[in-house]
């Protein structure tokens, strides 16, 4: 079994034995004996028929959310990191579901089930109407993201901009807008419209810098 800690916050250090999942391109050392191989169809195709993998798939690539990902088998020590942004590990309770910005995603331990949520909320602010979703199915369930700048971690309830959020824990978030009088003559704050989550009790992870428009998923 793999665990996953944060390396002088801009890596993610692997160590253990067996398997786990990380984005195409993510390795940049490691110690030990490892093989990696592309996922092509599913990361959970070893516990389900080639069909469903198979509609996963597609499901994936429909919604923009089919991540590049590679299968890590090995022993030893293994780092990853993506373009210098900082880490942070998210180990989830048995049964919990995290929705994370596919661009965020860095890996994840073999006891997450991988898939994508729909979150009607997205077609507004241009990032997308699909999320991310790992939920822990097994004894370690480790979710790792990185973020440009230091994250911020937020208790829910409370309210973020669409293009600062990084991932969250419980239900998905609703639509707050800024719409008034001082919006129609140009006077609002720039905040027009904002994600909400309502629910108290869950967990909320930004980012210190706003994404400009769309989602670049790709790793240099």
């Amino acid at each position: 079994m793999f665990n996953f800690s944060v390396y002088q916050e801009l890596t993610c250090i692997a160590e253990g034995s067996g398997q786990f999942y990380c984005r195409v391109g993510a390795m940049v050392a490691y110690k030990g004996n490892f093989t990696s191989e592309k996922v092509l169809l599913d990361p959970n195709s070893r516990n389900q028929g080639l069909l469903r993998s198979v509609m996963n798939l597609a499901s994936r690539k429909l919604t923009g959310e089919n991540i590049p990902l590679m299968r890590v088998s090995g022993s030893g020590t293994y780092y990853m990191a993506n373009r210098a942004r900082h880490i942070s590990v998210i180990t989830l309770e048995p049964g919990q579901s995290i929705g994370v910005e596919s661009e965020n995603l860095l890996a994840f331990t073999e006891d997450c089930k991988y898939g994508v949520r729909f979150i009607g909320v997205g077609v507004v602010s241009q990032k997308g109407l699909f999320t991310t979703n790992l939920t822990a199915i097994g004894k370690n369930p480790q979710v790792v993201i990185t973020t440009e700048g230091n994250p911020i971690v937020l208790e829910t309830p409370c309210v973020v901009d669409p293009d600062a959020v990084v991932c969250w824990t419980g239900p998905d978030p609703q639509f707050k807008f800024d719409v008034n009088w001082k919006t129609f003559i140009g006077q609002s704050s720039g905040e027009s419209y904002c994600f909400e989550f309502t629910q108290p009790g869950e967990i909320v992870i930004i980012q210190p810098s706003e994404r400009i428009s769309g989602l670049d998923i790709g790793i240099d």
